[in-house]
């Protein structure tokens, strides 16, 4: 009775192995994905009956490498290391993009941290040279004002005492 039963498996498997072989065919001839679940799926198999039998796995990668036979009006032959190349290509294109949008955030963060910096008034003004000039200017005319009120200051000081000497004598006079 085992016997039978181990016959019967080895048919089983033997069935199962035939048609995943006639799977990995045809979706090289149509030019289907080449995939272990899209195989296991069009032999009507599990994916683990693959990996078990390391031969019919080797084959289903043999055959993603492997350009189908090119028909009379069909283009030119895609393997797999084309879009493995056309994916290499578009990562590297990513990540120079990548690099130029986070150069470009920088930039436009330090000018929009420039820009608040002056809006909110604790930046210097963009005109610094004509505030300097602006300074100079008022440091010596205020200069002139002092000496000028000095000047004053002592001719005022000068009037009074001489008023004072009018007043006295005015006052022992009379």
């Amino acid at each position: 009775m085992t016997t039978a039963m181990n016959d019967g498996r080895q048919a089983d498997t033997e069935r199962r192995r035939t048609r995943v072989k006639a799977a990995i065919r045809t979706a090289q001839r149509e030019r289907t994905p080449l995939t272990a679940a899209a195989v296991a799926r069009a032999a009507s198999v599990d994916r683990t009956f693959l990996y078990r039998h390391r031969d019919l796995l080797d084959a289903l990668h043999t055959a993603e490498l492997e350009p189908a036979d090119p028909g009379p009006a069909s283009g030119p032959a895609v393997t797999r290391a084309s879009p493995q190349a056309d994916l290499a290509n578009a990562n590297a294109r990513a990540s120079r993009l990548a690099a130029r949008v986070q150069q470009l955030e920088s930039r436009l963060s330090e000018h929009l941290g420039e820009q608040a910096w002056h809006a909110s008034g604790l930046g210097p003004p963009t005109d610094v040279a004509d505030l300097q000039t602006t300074i100079t200017r008022l440091e010596q005319s205020n200069t002139e004002l002092k000496r000028t009120l000095e000047e004053c200051q002592g001719e005022l000081d000068a009037a009074r005492a001489a008023n004072r000497d009018l007043t006295r004598a005015l006052n022992q006079r009379g």
